[in-house]
């Protein structure tokens, strides 16, 4: 399963009216699992079936059908095929987690049965049901994210909660479309008005301080419980998303959650964290209270080592297989235009260091020196950031390479020397830097990256403020294997090349 990383979907938004008739996630995921166990068994019986058969090997169809129900074993512990999950996520690293616990498995029933087939043949057979799941799970993924653009394959939510808290809950789901919860209303607790547009469901009274005068609870769900309920029975909700606060808490909500739940209905608690990955929260019980466990970042252990080690191998690597490609582009900057073939400049790193960068030259030879009499072009005024979609700098090659992200290319030395890293946030210039606040300087306590998720996310499409999202996420929630899933998605982000200019 992909970490929970944030999907920036930039202008899109999500109605959040009382009157939408969504089609549910339950109906249009139907055949998800269908698909899913379908492509799983043939990925894995057919392939195997053929590699035995062509090899001679003894018993092909037995051997393929015992491969087959590991695989699907597999997959099923791992609850890959839960309608609830399924198509929330590419899953491309939890196929290859699951695919290597199957090769594991089936060694071991070789080792315990004795089976004297070639390795190879087993081998060579069970590799297309890697590519074959992965494709499918994409394809599942893709599916589903086309619905919910579409206001499709939804869960209808009952926001219940303080009319301020209530409102940014209900702002937030309504601002992306990479979920399937749309708000059909919101029941506030206590006074004040809803400012967000929500409609008003029905509305939860202070409860009266003084017991001697309280009225009797007669009801069997409360007080509560019966305008919640009422709401969610008249507008067909899925789901009522409880958001605590001073007026809604202990035992009151405790009553509240017995009510929804007696009837039948899913409750959820809006915690109140944001941007934080799943893998870092746990859940204890302490003295009668639940206690949200927050796992703090990486900054040190095996893992941030063990992506060091990575990174520089892999840019060791990759700089020797592409030394002629590399050498044909430095030779095509240098007779494009006249200037250097290389571009350097001072970015700033880890913990504030500065280094310098290399990219490829992409524009005239001055470009620094005209900068000044383009700031009034600026696209991104309201940040410290610096673009302009249609740079006159910009060399005629230059627009080349920036769009398919071959002027980054050279960036592999820095990654090399220690100074990036293959994922992480954008370089920032040492000016924007200057006007950083405590918020902007938490993105410099990792290494700068040759990609990470603003090169997937769209790139200089996202405004100063998505950016910086995008950056702080991946500094708290960093970890080698989402690294592997941001480097797998830039592949296609670079020959889509949206965003770059």
């Amino acid at each position: 399963m992909r970490h929970p990383q944030p999907s920036r979907t930039g202008t899109i938004r999500r109605p959040t009216v009382a009157g939408h008739r969504s089609v549910r996630s339950r109906d249009t995921a139907r055949w998800y699992p269908l698909v899913a166990v379908a492509a799983d068994a043939l990925g894995v019986f057919v392939p195997v079936s053929l590699a035995y058969a062509f090899a001679s090997e003894t018993r092909p169809f037995a051997s393929a059908t015992v491969a087959t129900f590991c695989w699907l074993t597999v997959r099923s512990l791992g609850r890959r095929y839960g309608a609830r999950t399924l198509g929330e996520s590419r899953g491309f690293l939890a196929t290859v987690h699951d695919w290597l616990i199957m090769l594991g498995l089936l060694a071991g029933l070789r080792a315990v049965t004795g089976e004297t087939s070639a390795v190879s043949s087993a081998f060579l057979g069970l590799t297309p049901a890697l590519l074959i799941t992965a494709v499918t799970g994409a394809a599942i993924h893709g599916h589903l994210t086309g619905q919910r653009h579409q206001a499709h394959a939804l869960r209808r939510v009952l926001v219940v909660g303080e009319p301020a808290t209530a409102d940014a809950v209900a702002a937030q789901l309504a601002a992306r479309t990479d979920h399937a919860y749309v708000v059909i209303g919101i029941v506030p607790a206590g006074a004040g008005e809803l400012t967000g547009g929500v409609p008003e469901l029905g509305r939860l009274i202070d409860p009266d301080p003084e017991p001697a005068l309280a009225v009797p609870d007669l009801i069997p769900e409360g007080p509560d419980g019966s305008i919640v309920l009422a709401a969610a029975r008249r507008h067909d909700a899925d789901m009522v998303l409880v958001v605590p606060g001073s007026r809604l808490t202990g035992e009151r909500l405790r009553r509240l959650t017995w009510a929804v739940q007696d009837a039948g209905l899913s409750l959820a608690i809006a915690s109140g964290l944001t941007e934080v990955a799943l893998r870092r929260l746990s859940v204890s019980a302490t003295a009668g209270l639940n206690l949200l466990h927050i796992a703090p970042p990486l900054r040190r252990g095996t893992q941030p080592a063990l992506k060091c080690v990575l990174d520089r191998v892999a840019a060791a690597l990759i700089l020797l297989v592409l030394s002629p490609p590399l050498l044909a582009l430095a030779l095509a900057v240098r007779l494009d235009s006249r200037g250097p073939v290389l571009y350097r400049q001072t970015r700033i790193g880890f913990r504030g260091t500065p280094f310098t960068l290399w990219k490829f030259r992409t524009m005239v030879a001055d470009a620094d020196q005209r900068r000044p009499e383009l700031e009034a072009d600026n696209e991104h005024l309201a940040g410290p950031l610096f673009k302009i979609r249609r740079d006159p700098r910009v060399t005629r090659l230059g627009r080349v390479l920036r769009r398919t992200s071959l002027d980054e290319l050279p960036q592999l030395i820095n990654v090399l020397r220690g100074d990036m890293a293959l994922v992480g946030p954008r370089p920032p210039l040492p000016d924007e830097v200057a006007r950083y606040g405590a918020v902007e300087l938490r993105r410099l306590g990792v290494r700068p990256g040759l990609t990470g998720l603003w090169q997937v996310s769209g790139r200089s499409d996202l405004s100063w403020d998505e950016g910086l999202a995008l950056d702080l996420f991946y500094t708290d929630n960093w970890s080698v294997t989402g690294d592997l899933d941001v480097l797998a998605r830039t592949l296609r982000a670079v020959v889509d090349g949206r965003g770059a200019y």
